[in-house]
């Protein structure tokens, strides 16, 4: 289906919602004129009656146009809260396609899912996961033709894996000489098992041992600077729900898990503060997250309504029909909106 340039209008989200009279007493005061009563703001002064006076019907125009705007805004940011959402990958960078993709297959039980070389733009993206992408969480490596290394930074945490033998996946990953960081064990305090390991090209893998899980690759973690301000950002640009809360005064940090469903069952986003930290560096190693959408032109209005930057306004990605619109969190994360629809014809 051709991609259209006209942007779908707001207004279109949803009929109108009534005001109760409370509502309006709340935000508008009566006033009776000879051709009746009109509704207008509180603030509503001098000059403002004067021009009543003169043009009665102008400023009945100019308080529907800003009730229309509020109801607008309304909408735009309810709608986030049941579009279709899903995190469908995360995106980096390494140095050696061919050595990480072995590296993630024999080691860590991914399987290809698709590969696409772009000659033009000079990069490779090859897309890993332990499902199809239609239905599960997936890495899509990317790799930049002739770059061998890149800066992981103090922003970017791990990953994280759930599987049900944890030891097993480290002892393959020291035969094949690979980096453990951390052996299997109880974590403090608590009752779950984690191991860490590092891929290549130094990102951590948290390896969490629990029942075989519908969704393996199971987190993204990343630092931020505040909290509660990044929070706020991913409940309501984002659209995610804040699974739950937890503060490790030993360790210093607090944690919000982020995500679209159960922790248990899907993908989710792990938001890390660091005590007294409120800038890392994010290198140029980690991209992106994608997460799916119904509507990217009204993703993109919400995304600006609720004061986040857009990076890349609404419309399909030039040379293909996909249609994406991307923005960044307050600490500089990017998150990469794709419509739901052209993600299901790019599968096919």
């Amino acid at each position: 289906m051709a991609s259209s340039s006209i942007r779908p209008s707001l207004s279109s989200l949803n009929k109108l919602p009534s005001f109760s009279s409370r509502n309006l007493s709340q935000r508008f005061s009566l006033f009776h004129l000879r051709n009746g009563v009109r509704l207008l703001p509180q603030n509503f002064g001098l000059k403002a009656s004067r021009l009543l006076r003169h043009d009665s019907g102008s400023m009945r125009v100019m308080a529907s146009r800003s009730m229309s705007q509020s109801v607008t805004q309304e909408n735009a940011l309810d709608w986030v809260k049941w579009d279709k959402r899903r995190m469908l990958h995360v995106v980096y960078r390494v140095g050696d396609f061919d050595k990480s993709i072995k590296f993630y297959t024999e080691c860590l039980g991914m399987k290809v899912l698709r590969k696409r070389d772009m000659t033009e733009e000079k990069y490779t993206n090859a897309f890993l996961g332990y499902g199809p992408e239609d239905a599960h969480f997936a890495i899509e490596l990317t790799y930049n033709y002739g770059i061998e290394t890149y800066d992981i930074g103090t922003g970017f945490g791990h990953y994280g894996i759930a599987m049900d033998d944890i030891s097993r996946v480290v002892d393959i990953v020291r035969a094949k000489g690979g980096i453990i960081t951390r052996e299997p064990g109880p974590v403090k305090g608590g009752d779950s098992t984690v191991a860490v390991i590092e891929d290549p090209d130094g990102y951590k893998f948290e390896l969490l041992e629990r029942a075989p899980s519908p969704e393996p690759l199971c987190k993204v973690m990343l630092r931020v600077g505040d909290l509660d301000r990044s929070i706020k950002f991913y409940e309501k640009v984002v659209g995610m729900e804040l699974l739950r809360k937890q503060d490790d005064p030993e360790s210093k940090c607090t944690v919000a898990i982020m995500g679209y469903g159960p922790e248990e069952k899907t993908t989710v986003l792990e938001l890390t503060y660091n005590y007294g930290i409120t800038k890392y560096d994010k290198g140029d190693a980690y991209a992106q997250i994608a997460i799916g959408t119904d509507d990217v032109y009204k993703t993109a209005e919400a995304i600006k309504l609720a004061g986040g930057k857009i990076t890349r306004e609404a419309g399909p990605v030039p040379g293909y029909r996909t249609k994406i619109t991307s923005c960044v969190d307050p600490d500089g994360w990017k998150t990469v909106f794709v419509d739901n629809h052209d993600f299901h014809k790019e599968l096919e």
